[in-house]
C-alpha cells in the first residue's frame, strides 16, 4: 500500500475528473486498486502495480501543474506511457505553436521522437500509417520555423500519380484539377496559420503548395520543405526531390508504405530509399506505429486489425 498525497495546488477536480471521469479511467485500465479521500489517493495491490500507479498520478500532477488541463485522452496517453523510460508530461507538454487558441503538442512517444528528429536533422523521414501525426507534425514544425524566421517559405508538396493523362480530360485549370490531391495540405494549414492570411502566403509565395512533378529543376533555398504521400513515389522521383536540397533548408519526408497506389511494376522510392539513405549523417528515419494514431481511437483499433489481417495473410501464402 502506498500513499500519494495530491498538492494543494492542484484542485482535486481537475485531476479526477468532472464526475471522477478521470478516475475511473485509471481505476479501469490500471492494475493497482485506487482510493480517494480529500487530498490523497491510496494505492494498494502488487509493488509493481502500486509503483506504476504512483508514477501515473505524478505525471498527471505535473502536466496540471504546467496550466494544461487534462482530458480522457491525456490520461489515456499517459497511461500508455507508464511503461516507457521518458516522462509522459515531458512529452505532452511540449508545446510546437499555437493559434486560435489551440496547442500543437505531439501526442506521443513517438511523436515526440519524430519532432526532435526534425530539430536536429536537416532531412527526416516520418514513415508510418494514417491518423499518426506524421504530416500535421511536419506542418506544424514548418510554420514554427517560419514564425522564428529561420526560413523563409515553406513549401509543401505531394505526388499526384493522376495529374498525367486521366487528369487531363476534368474541367477547369491545372490548379483546380490538382487541388483534390493537394487539399490535406491545404487543411493542415489552415489549422496553423490565421485563415485570412492564408491567401496572402500563398499570394506571395511565402507558402507554396505544389505537385511534385513542380520541384524538377529546382534549387530549394531557405525553406522548409514537406513531401508528403511520399509512398506514392516512384524511384527516381525521390532522388529528384531530395536532390532539390539547397542552402539553409529542410526537409521532412512522409507516408505510409501500406499505402502504395502507384501502377504495377513502379517501385515505391520511400521503399527503397532507407536501403540508399540508411546511416549517412543528418539523415533520420522515423517510424510511427498505430499506437501513435492520435485520430478517433478506433482510428487505432482499425489499423491494428488491418495490420493482423495482413500479417495472417502473408503467413497463410507462406505456408502454401
Amino acid at each position: 500500500m502506498r500513499n500519494v498525497a495530491v498538492p494543494p495546488s492542484i484542485d482535486m477536480v481537475n485531476l479526477l475528473g468532472p464526475r471522477d471521469e478521470f478516475l475511473r479511467i485509471l481505476e479501469d485500465q490500471l492494475p493497482a486498486d485506487l482510493h480517494v479521500r480529500g487530498g490523497q489517493v491510496t494505492l494498494s495491490g502488487k509493488a509493481a502495480e502500486v509503483a506504476q500507479a504512483a508514477d501515473v498520478l505524478t505525471e498527471l500532477v505535473t502536466i496540471l501543474r504546467t496550466g494544461q488541463g487534462l482530458t480522457t485522452e491525456t490520461v489515456e496517453r499517459v497511461i500508455q506511457m507508464a511503461d516507457e523510460p521518458h516522462s509522459a508530461a515531458e512529452v505532452l507538454t511540449q508545446n510546437i505553436i499555437s493559434s486560435r487558441g489551440r496547442t500543437v503538442r505531439p501526442k506521443t512517444l513517438n511523436q515526440k521522437r519524430y519532432v526532435d528528429a526534425i530539430d536536429r536533422n536537416t532531412i527526416v523521414f516520418g514513415i508510418g500509417p494514417a491518423g499518426t501525426g506524421k504530416t500535421y507534425l511536419a506542418m506544424a514544425k514548418a510554420v514554427q520555423a517560419l514564425q522564428a524566421k529561420e526560413v523563409s517559405r515553406i513549401i509543401l508538396t505531394r505526388p499526384a500519380i493522376e495529374a498525367g493523362e486521366r487528369l487531363g480530360f476534368l474541367p477547369g485549370t491545372l490548379n483546380d484539377k490538382i487541388d483534390p490531391y493537394l487539399r490535406p495540405l491545404y487543411d493542415a494549414l489552415h489549422d496553423m496559420v490565421e485563415p485570412e492570411s492564408v491567401p496572402k502566403l500563398l499570394t506571395s509565395g511565402t507558402v507554396e503548395v505544389a505537385p511534385l512533378a513542380y520541384m524538377r529543376g529546382r534549387t530549394l533555398n531557405d525553406a522548409f520543405i514537406i513531401l508528403d504521400e511520399a509512398q506514392n513515389t516512384s524511384m527516381e522521383q525521390m532522388k529528384m526531390f531530395l536532390t532539390r536540397l539547397g542552402f539553409n533548408s529542410k526537409m521532412v519526408v512522409t507516408g505510409d508504405i501500406t499505402q502504395v497506389d502507384l501502377p504495377g511494376g513502379t517501385k515505391s522510392g520511400l521503399r527503397g530509399v532507407q536501403r540508399i539513405l540508411d546511416g549517412l549523417d543528418d539523415i533520420e528515419f522515423c517510424t510511427l506505429t498505430n499506437r501513435d494514431v492520435v485520430r478517433h481511437k478506433l482510428v487505432g483499433h482499425i489499423v491494428a486489425a488491418y495490420d493482423q489481417f495482413e500479417s495472417l495473410s502473408t503467413d497463410r501464402r507462406r505456408a502454401q
